[in-house]
């Protein structure tokens, strides 16, 4: 784990990236950080956590770091050691982890629940959508107190990496850290007036084939008896209504991603 800092003092602030070794956009977006080296009104911790996995091109080596919280520093993996060890280092801080997905290009952000931080931050971001993931993945670490996830855009590419950038800017900018304005037209203005919460009903998982493909936008709603995706050409129907998200012919192994429920909005 590589931790950087901004500022002098105790950080009550911290940007965790590389949760993932094959997601590099925030490690990009911390580097370029460090390298700008910005003026802050309030001590920021930058950490690049799993190192290894990263080193090696995989999304995690032993188990998947992102499932592994609190972690255990007696654990059985080099995950749950290092679950352990990156909670300690965020402890008593507003997190912000910077991921990247195979399913959306915009800019979403994710979130344990509702809570004051998320009602404070979110129509402070570049963010149209704020997934609630209302413990459906045990083990993130949303679940730490006062912490929120974005995901920058597709894995891999240079936008998600630039994103990254902008939207650890615009945090900053958020919580008094930074008090230069954030200068990326894209995303320096949302350009909206509510953020669109979405909560997790459950997975929809991907039965057996070799060829799969999504045939629904995310977070449009589906009806029911409606095709939503292709198995092996084999269409797959919504047994009731649901909005998708995070769905992706690639994304996960076993599942398309996540039926979800519309439950309001932030303004």
């Amino acid at each position: 784990m590589q931790i950087h800092q901004l500022g002098e003092g105790q950080p009550e602030l911290a940007v965790v990236a590389g949760i993932h070794g094959d997601e590099p956009c925030g490690v990009e977006a911390v580097k370029r950080l460090v390298a700008d080296d910005p003026a802050v009104e309030r001590p920021v911790k930058l950490i690049i956590a799993n190192e290894e996995a990263l080193e090696a091109g995989e999304r995690f080596l032993e188990e998947d770091l992102n499932r592994a919280f609190p972690g255990d520093p007696d654990g059985d993996t080099h995950e749950s050691r290092l679950a352990h060890e990156l909670a300690r280092e965020v402890q008593g801080c507003t997190v912000l982890a910077l991921h990247s997905t195979q399913s959306y290009a915009e800019p979403i952000g994710v979130i344990d629940t509702v809570d004051e931080i998320a009602r404070s931050l979110a129509p402070l971001l570049p963010v149209d959508v704020l997934i609630e993931t209302d413990n459906h993945t045990d083990g993130r670490l949303i679940e730490h107190a006062h912490t929120i996830e974005l995901e920058c855009g597709l894995q891999g590419t240079d936008e998600a990496a630039d994103n990254a950038y902008w939207l650890t800017r615009s945090f900053l900018s958020a919580t008094n850290a930074l008090s230069v304005p954030v200068s990326d037209d894209r995303l320096a203005q949302p350009g909206r007036d509510e953020v669109q919460v979405f909560r997790l009903d459950g997975p929809i998982a991907k039965p057996p084939g070799r060829e799969y493909d999504v045939v629904v936008p995310n977070f449009e709603r589906v009806e029911a008896g409606e095709r939503f995706a292709l198995a092996d050409g084999e269409a797959l129907t919504a047994d009731e209504p649901f909005y998708p998200v995070l769905l992706s012919a690639e994304g996960y192994d076993d599942i398309f991603g996540y039926a979800a429920e519309a439950v309001g909005t932030i303004e």
